[in-house]
């Protein structure tokens, strides 16, 4: 029979076990939930770029097309300057609905997977 000092080494002993493995269970769950929402954004970001980049020669296109047809090509570029002053506008008045709010529902839902 056991005295009870050696039952309380035995139970510290026990305790301390359970508390590393469930702290290494706790990083292992952590670093799961960090790789998962880091490839979702970074699979996001990839798409986001390519389509800037598509944007981007579109509006270069647009504005010179824009331009021939006014006689100066500046004219073309400064039309396509004040849409997007309009458009930045509008994103900026509704940037919390928009743009916020499905981010941050989006991380939390990848963290909640």
């Amino acid at each position: 029979m056991e005295s009870p000092t050696e039952m309380l080494v035995s139970l510290f002993e026990r305790i301390e076990i359970y508390v590393r493995t469930t702290f290494e269970l706790s990083k292992l769950k952590l670093l799961h939930t960090t790789t998962i929402i880091v490839t979702a954004l970074i699979a996001r970001m990839s798409v986001i770029i390519m389509f800037a980049l598509f944007a981007l020669i579109m509006n270069i296109g647009v504005a010179l097309f824009l331009g021939e047809l006014l006689g100066k090509l500046y004219y073309g570029f400064f039309i396509v300057a004040a849409f997007y002053l309009l458009a930045a506008l509008i994103l900026h008045f509704f940037m919390y609905k928009w743009i916020k709010k499905p981010i941050s529902d989006l991380i939390i839902k990848q963290a909640l997977q």
